[in-house]
């Protein structure tokens, strides 16, 4: 009787060890996982896209898969991609207090808390340093130089240029503008007039068109984060667009009808025709604008089917226009 407890007061400890034992270090693996995702959520994933703009300039001057541009191409895109992170980093941060007001943004990730904002703040600065550093290594000076323009033109705009009428449209519109020049930066690529008046418009034009949707959609409503909605007025947003379009049109048309020293052997005339696509896209985005439901470029050019059907149109008619096919 007495040899029997010896043999049976241990047994539970090692069970119960096991028992317990998953409950002990769940907890540091799961908030790393969720400060993860939620860096990742900072760094606007969905937004990416726009950063694809760095194949612009190659794509323009039909070296778009050449030796060196299938090199450069996506590290220039990767490095964009994490400048632009760090700034929604920062931008974030700065920002959380009053995003936890907001209907909608009160659920970002810093915001909501799920990444402290120190974290917020320190990865972006690390993000922020290391692409110029490695552009510096890997690229051309050009492109470590416009990429440090970048963040410090952003972090300036998250600070106080934002807050400034006119000058905050003109910012938002230069960085889509940085990273149309950036691919042909990195290819050593002669940026034709043409092209930066067509993109720094066509650019102005989406910015505008958000700025008008924003303050349409936060008209009466409390809450909203960006101030100088307030200011601007619908119909000052409105024309603003309105005017960007006509430039951005009449930019391509005037390309589309200039041959440039080209010997016109296409079987059709793939530059002309180009300019009916581009229309009918600006004109099809136009709607979303004036209903006020262009607050998300990026949600309208991926989730209109026409809008998308018009666009690969202009892309081919476009290639084979730059290919003289």
């Amino acid at each position: 009787m007495t040899e029997a407890a010896p043999m049976t007061g241990p047994a539970p400890a090692p069970a119960l060890l096991e028992q317990r034992g998953p409950h002990r270090h769940p907890a540091p693996p799961r908030r790393q996982g969720r400060l993860l995702a939620g860096l990742l959520r900072t760094a606007r994933p969905k937004q990416w896209v726009k950063n694809l703009l760095v194949i612009a300039a190659p794509a323009a001057a039909g070296e778009l898969f050449s030796r060196p541009a299938l090199a450069q191409l996506p590290l220039v895109f990767a490095l964009f991609t994490a400048c632009a992170a760090a700034v929604y980093l920062v931008n974030d941060a700065r920002d959380a207090e009053a995003d936890r007001a907001h209907p909608v943004k009160r659920h970002r990730p810093v915001a909501a808390g799920q990444v402290p904002v120190p974290v917020a703040y320190a990865v972006g600065a690390a993000l922020a340093v290391l692409a110029p550093v490695v552009a510096a290594r890997l690229c051309s000076p050009a492109v470590c130089a416009l990429l440090t323009s970048y963040v410090a033109m952003q972090l300036a705009y998250c600070v106080f240029l934002k807050h400034v009428l006119v000058v905050d449209l003109v910012v938002v519109t230069t960085g889509f503008l940085m990273r149309a020049v950036i691919g042909g930066l990195a290819l050593g690529i002669p940026l034709s007039r043409w092209f930066l008046i067509t993109t720094g418009f066509g650019a102005l034009f989406m910015v505008a068109a958000k700025r008008y949707s924003e303050a349409v959609q936060m008209a009466g409503k409390a809450g909203a984060t960006r101030a100088l909605l307030t200011e601007y007025t619908t119909g000052y947003l409105r024309f603003v667009w309105q005017l960007a379009a006509g430039v951005a049109v009449l930019g391509y048309c005037l390309w589309a009808l200039e041959e440039g020293g080209v010997p016109h052997t296409s079987v059709l005339p793939w530059r002309q025709l180009s300019m009916v696509a581009f229309i009918l896209a600006i004109l099809r985005y136009a709607v979303f604008a004036d209903r006020g439901t262009a607050g998300e470029p990026e949600d309208v050019v991926l989730r209109d089917r026409a809008l998308a059907l018009i666009g690969l149109g202009w892309l081919a008619m476009y290639a084979l226009a730059v290919a003289n096919w």
